[in-house]
């Protein structure tokens, strides 16, 4: 095989630096629809379009094992009240209305019902 010349050796690097760049572009591309996938599972919908863009900024930015040391913590503190169990219908029907039921002069209140 016969040597390459400086210029012939160039065009052969800069060949193989394209094909690699196109490569290392379409499995960006997959390894992002695919997180774009998990991403269907999880309730986004609880941030906005910018919260979202801006958490998963500062978690690309900082690292995601500094992203979730710094998170955790706060995940434990501010954990959402859990609500309170529903009323079966009886229940609520069988209770009378909340209130002191009077008017401010301490007199009982009364309603009337057609």
């Amino acid at each position: 095989m016969p040597k390459m010349t400086d210029r012939e050796r160039l065009a052969k690097i800069e060949a193989d630096q394209q094909s690699l760049a196109q490569e290392a572009e379409t499995v960006r591309q997959a390894l992002r629809a695919h997180y774009g996938k998990i991403a269907t599972d999880l309730a986004v919908e609880r941030l906005s379009e910018r919260e979202f863009r801006d958490v998963l900024s500062h978690a690309i930015r900082v690292g995601g094992g500094a992203a979730i040391a710094a998170l955790k913590p706060l995940s434990a503190a501010s954990a959402p009240p859990e609500q309170p169990p529903l009323k079966k219908p009886a229940e609520a029907r069988s209770k009378p209305p909340q209130g002191s039921g009077t008017n401010g002069d301490d007199k009982t209140l009364s309603v009337v019902q057609p």
